[in-house]
């Protein structure tokens, strides 16, 4: 009976053993994939989920060594393509179809978790050592804490890697368990084939500038958050005319107060970059600008700015998640 006893100990060890080197090892093959390779290219679609809604887009990350980053995103529903850029001049989110982009002086994307680049995903598995893994089929599964600083709800991923060490599918859960957003990988490719201008602004825009956003003059419709900070309420609102359209300057006080600016977005004639302190802030169905205290996007022709010297970034994010259905990605 002890032979029997220590027999099955000695197994249970052994197992527990094997399970554990084999998430290092996973690690490390990733790891030296990601070496060896002069970079990688990712496509795929990211469904982003909002209560009975979800939205989604087509991605393509392509990433060469030398720090260069291209996201290129793409909302299935209008078509509209964004594309954040990270070179040797700084990180740019360009806005093709508003001839603009926003030029940061920024830590992206190596300061929180990001569910379409690789190099972050294998962050995200070193840095967590409660991470768990369990084989299903040819596959690994991993569970592993996410890092996304304004969205405190947003807690932690399942990471799907297949057999030859590429992701098949991430996908971030929030407090209650609840999947908050996904990407499904179609292909993965190691050290391909990149071009010497694929990090050029300037051919990106010209590629991209096929969908117009056709200019307004007006506003049609005022739109207000339908979430609002208790003891905080709309005092004033002024509707001023502008160049070529409208602007409407909504003013709220109390013991949150937030000023709300919505107007008619405005298509460069030609392409303009706009310095910019923050970070690229992904939305429901846009890129924005994510400061200390304001949040601004462009979504369906408008603009909007929301700021606020009292506010956080997340007491923001859940104002602007109010307008039009936003959720932050970031």
């Amino acid at each position: 009976m002890k032979k029997v006893l220590l027999l099955l100990l000695v197994f249970c060890l052994f197992v527990t053993g094997c399970e554990k080197n084999n998430s290092k090892d996973i690690l490390k093959e990733l790891e030296k994939k990601m070496n060896q390779s002069n970079g990688y290219l990712l496509t795929g679609t990211l469904s982003v989920h909002n209560n009975d809604e979800v939205y989604h887009y087509k991605v393509e990350s392509l990433y060469q060594k030398d720090d260069k980053y291209r996201i290129t995103l793409t909302n299935e529903a209008n078509d509209h393509t964004q594309v954040i850029l990270k070179n040797s001049d700084g990180v740019y989110v360009l806005t093709p179809s508003l001839n603009k982009s926003f030029r940061f002086q920024s830590e992206w994307p190596y300061n929180h978790s990001q569910i379409y680049l690789l190099d972050a995903l294998i962050k995200d598995l070193e840095e967590d050592s409660q991470k768990e893994m369990e084989k299903k089929k040819d596959n690994y599964v991993f569970q592993v804490k996410c890092n996304y600083p304004t969205n405190a709800k947003l807690m932690t991923q399942k990471i799907v890697i297949s057999k030859d060490y590429k992701p098949i599918k991430i996908s971030v859960f929030d407090k209650d368990g609840v999947e908050a957003m996904s990407m499904d990988f179609e292909n993965v490719q190691y050290s391909p084939k990149i071009s010497k201008d694929a990090f050029d602004i300037d051919t990106i825009m010209d590629t991209n500038m096929e969908t117009e956003v056709k200019e307004t003059s007006s506003l049609e419709d005022i739109v207000y958050p339908l979430f609002v900070p208790s003891g905080t309420k709309l005092v004033g609102e002024e509707k001023i005319e502008k160049t070529n359209g409208e602007r409407v300057i909504m003013n709220y006080d109390g013991e949150k107060s937030f000023l709300l600016v919505e107007e008619t977005a405005d298509v460069f004639q030609e392409f303009t970059v706009i310095p910019t302190s923050g970070e690229p802030y992904f939305l429901m169905d846009t890129l924005g600008v994510m400061t200390d205290n304001s949040l601004s996007w462009t979504s369906g022709g408008v603009e909007y700015y929301l700021v606020s010297d009292v506010m956080s970034s997340e007491e923001l994010v859940q104002v602007a998640q109010s307008i039009g259905g936003i959720v932050s990605m970031k």
